[in-house]
């Protein structure tokens, strides 16, 4: 199947301010597509971000807020970015709250926390985007975590959320055959967590990669733009990221 063309064409990427989103935002703008860069907290971050864009192609990064955990508020996200730029191409779901949840500790508050961002936002987010998806024959990847399928011990509740977006991403590959495609990228160890990585743990973790490295936000912004652009008979799939490191976890 031919490529498919992404200039002049629009994209909504949660999360895009920062860390891996921030590295998606860049590729994706570098390949000619308009973003709808969304953020919650990190308003600094997303206004440096398209101030940096739009010096490169004025116009282009429309900026957007929303808590992803309050669903009503998604609908409007998706719509919004869909009356500045007149049309969505591809949808994004990079957002992503992680912190440890030992089963002695966890909470409800946390639980409901963790599924809202990392399972339901995705959901209705996809939901409300897929009518303009179908219209487009457009693209939906959601980024999942190699701890979907194993989980990380002390995080239950993340690795559960992340294994239900795994499922999500299979289920609306066919829910919205033959016309949208819908695929996830698992990233490995890219970037160490910001509030519970130790170096002890860091070091663990690499002495179990093959390639004996950590990654980068491109290697995964790379992953993405491929799905996107060169992967167009790929459907359902989910690509991991990470140095071969599920070959030994």
């Amino acid at each position: 199947m031919e490529s498919f063309e992404l200039t002049d064409r629009s994209v909504l990427i949660t999360g895009g301010a920062r860390r891996i989103g921030a590295a998606i935002s860049r590729h994706l703008h570098a390949a000619g597509m308009n973003l709808s860069l969304h953020y919650h907290r990190s308003a600094t971050a997303a206004q440096a971000m398209a101030d940096e864009l739009n010096a490169q192609r004025p116009g282009s990064v429309h900026l957007l807020t929303a808590d992803l955990r309050q669903t009503a508020e998604l609908a409007t996200l998706v719509q919004h970015s869909l009356d500045h730029w007149g049309r969505l191409d591809v949808l994004i779901n990079n957002a992503s709250s992680f912190y440890p949840t030992p089963l002695a500790k966890a909470t409800e508050a946390q639980w409901d926390d963790l599924l809202a961002s990392n399972l339901k936002a995705p959901f209705f987010l996809a939901q409300a985007a897929a009518p303009e998806l179908r219209r487009r024959g457009g693209t939906l990847i959601n980024l999942v975590d190699i701890h979907a399928e194993r989980p990380r011990s002390g995080h239950p509740i993340y690795s559960t959320a992340k294994a239900g977006l795994v499922t999500l991403t299979r289920a609306l590959a066919l829910e919205l055959q033959p016309d949208v495609r819908v695929n996830a990228v698992a990233p490995g160890a890219i970037l160490w967590a910001e509030n519970d990585d130790s170096p002890a743990t860091q070091q663990a973790i690499l002495e179990r990669i093959p390639l004996g490295c950590r990654g980068d936000p491109d290697d995964i912004a790379r992953a993405v733009l491929f799905l996107i652009r060169e992967g167009t008979y790929i459907n359902g799939q989910v690509l991991a990221v990470d140095g071969g490191r599920t070959l030994s976890m």
